[in-house]
């Protein structure tokens, strides 16, 4: 009986309904994910089985990783950060894809301010998300001026108003402004200091611990992946445009070249792609700690690893 049941399992796994490696994503299909959808290929060769399940607005995939509903998730690195300070110990870092933080404030070129600085200290109005880290380190750096509104996403009130400033992706929405027929500038968040990783993957530490070889398989897909997105992303950006169709391989295509300076930095050239440093964590740790956003500082060294 037991060696029928065991090549019952065989057979389940070589006809393909074998459960299989899910990685959630925290927005829609996007040049950000490039390296993602390049290294399906690289899974294939490594013989994994791996699912990409789109994200959306609010998509908890912090939450979906910790309650086992898939293996792997993509998270920004502030929010691991917090959530390992209110007590979530089996979560760690294994790839930050943007060394670069693309989180940015977008202005009418007309209004040419000299720096970030400058765009926040002018009048008008400033729509963002005021909540999120980013927003509170600036807001106690800097003195700002400007008006403020929840940004509820896309371009209208942006284009209604020509005095209006939005946050945004550098990768995003400054291209779609410009498609538009709006010239705009952006000054980079990571500009005042505050440059959390992002497009960062996660697992579990006892998944980790339990399938060590699957997971650097999957981190070596994931940067072979990178590393062919960057030299040549068209094959993938169309299969990318054909689930997002919001977006259109022009602008894609723009997209993933102005992403290139953010994932592809003197440090991640000399230490590799995805690689993270025990700095730029403890960095983090203590501007959040010191904006009040947790109560108790995590080790750097524990929320992380290079494979």
């Amino acid at each position: 009986m037991k060696f029928i049941f065991t090549l019952f399992l065989a057979l389940f796994s070589l006809t393909g309904l074998a459960e299989p490696i899910r990685l959630a994503l925290n927005w829609k299909p996007e040049p950000q994910f490039g390296g993602f959808y390049q290294a399906e290929t690289e899974f294939k060769k490594n013989s994994l089985q791996v699912e990409i399940l789109e994200g959306g607005s609010g998509t908890p995939t912090l939450q979906m990783l910790l309650a086992k509903q898939v293996q792997y998730a993509v998270v920004s690195a502030d929010e691991l950060v917090i959530a390992t300070s209110r007590g979530q110990n089996n979560l760690v870092a294994l790839f930050a894809s943007f060394q670069t933080n693309p989180q940015a404030l977008m202005f009418r070129k007309n209004l040419e301010p000299k720096n970030l600085e400058a765009l926040l200290a002018r009048e008008g109005t400033l729509l963002w998300q005021e909540g999120l880290p980013y927003a509170q380190f600036l807001k106690r750096k800097y003195s700002v001026k400007l008006k403020t509104a929840p940004y509820l996403g896309g371009l209208g009130s942006f284009q209604a108003d020509s005095k209006i400033i939005q946050q945004c992706f550098a990768t995003s929405e400054p291209l779609l402004a410009e498609a538009a027929g709006l010239p705009v500038g952006y000054f980079l968040v990571a500009e005042s200091g505050y440059n959390p990783y992002t497009t960062v993957l996660l697992t579990r530490r006892d998944y980790l611990k339990e399938h060590s070889t699957e997971v650097a398989q999957i981190i070596s897909s994931v940067r072979s992946g990178w590393q062919q997105y960057l030299q040549d992303p068209s094959s993938t950006n169309k299969k990318m445009a054909k689930a997002n169709p919001s977006l259109d391989l022009k602008i894609m295509a723009a997209s993933s070249e102005a992403q290139k300076k953010l994932i592809q930095t003197p440090e991640s050239l000399k230490s590799g792609l995805g690689t993270m440093s025990e700095a730029r964590w403890q960095a983090l740790i203590d501007q959040l700690y010191d904006l009040k956003l947790i109560k108790i500082k995590p080790k750097a060294n524990e929320l992380f690893t290079n494979l």
